[in-house]
């Protein structure tokens, strides 16, 4: 797999410096088991690393996982919890996948160290490792956080939707403390990421109430993505939001909302605002991706979002296992 070898130079400097930026993180630190787990960040990789490398959509489903758990009450690992009002039933949690990758970390760290990490950091650590082995450069994760006791389906409605005018996904990242350009950046995660045809399918045959597609669909695509998705077809069927790029962790994402290629109506309108299309054009660089802006505005966001809402010290718990309660 490629890892952008050209950038390599750049990247180490840019570890360093980002790495005592973010061991100031409010709550949590760099390193937080180093005595009492040492060998936990490296578990966590190894069992990541194995999961994904024999099935890559384990990468966006432990991202999608990680994102859905932060936005909801804040990133305690409350979308791991079973039950039968818990967030995972909300139909915006449809489709999450990834928790026997999560389950499967958890165990083997409680082999080690029994009690001692937490879910939430194990989930954090494990979205890090999961874009790392799609292809950007490791940052440092902060860990402290410890495990949520409340998952209710009708929190999972903070999330943003595939429906979302620019203006309200910018409301709802800006309730969670992120600005528009980490809205931006992070979005930028579905270049690695699938929809099922019922998130996107009214684009393409009734926009609006118009009897006819979504005139921000480049034409030239328009036919690709309703051979995929039929009118009257199944609507579980998923499709790349990165079209030629699905496994890479790069930029393409960006160009495909230039080119009118985003698959979801929220994506799209990240391009048609012209606040967040500005911020689009900063990844797009004379039509060629500026991957190292990405990456190291990627990681930058990814921490301040991990950040969102944490419980530590006495709040919450360290769970045996991640799917229940102590």
């Amino acid at each position: 797999m490629e890892v952008y070898s050209h950038l390599r130079t750049p990247i180490i400097l840019f570890v360093v410096v980002f790495a005592a930026l973010t061991s100031l993180a409010l709550g949590c630190k760099v390193g937080f088991y180093q005595a009492t787990c040492p060998r936990a960040e490296t578990i966590v990789q190894s069992v990541v690393k194995s999961a994904i490398r024999s099935n890559p959509t384990y990468a966006p489903g432990i991202l999608r996982l990680f994102f859905h758990d932060c936005f909801v009450n804040g990133c305690d690992a409350s979308v791991l919890l079973d039950g039968s009002t818990s967030e995972q039933t909300a139909s915006t949690n449809s489709h999450l996948r990834g928790f026997e990758v999560i389950s499967a970390a958890k165990a083997r760290v409680e082999t080690e160290c029994p009690g001692v990490v937490s879910c939430a950091d194990i989930l954090a650590l494990a979205a890090r490792d999961s874009v790392v082995e799609t292809g950007l450069p490791r940052w440092e994760v902060p860990t402290g956080r410890r495990d949520g006791l409340v998952s209710r389906a009708e929190d999972a409605l903070k999330l943003p939707g595939s429906r979302d005018s620019a203006e309200v996904q910018i409301e709802k990242f800006a309730a969670k403390g992120l600005n528009i350009e980490e809205l931006v950046t992070l979005v930028g995660g579905h270049t690695i990421g699938t929809s099922a045809c019922a998130r996107f399918v009214h684009r393409l045959y009734n926009y609006s109430n118009t009897n006819a597609p979504d005139p921000h669909i480049d034409q030239a695509f328009l036919p690709n993505l309703q051979t995929l998705c039929p009118e009257h077809g199944d609507r579980t069927i998923r499709v790349d939001l990165d079209t030629g790029s699905v496994n890479n962790f790069d930029t393409s994402y960006y160009e495909n909302l230039r080119k009118g290629r985003g698959v979801l109506e929220s994506d799209t309108k990240l391009w048609t605002h012209h606040i967040t299309q500005n911020l689009v054009q900063q990844f797009i660089s004379v039509g060629r991706p500026n991957q190292l802006t990405f990456s190291k505005k990627f990681a930058r966001a990814m921490v301040k979002l991990s950040q969102v809402e944490v419980k530590t010290g006495n709040e919450g718990e360290i769970r045996r296992v991640c799917n229940r309660i102590n």
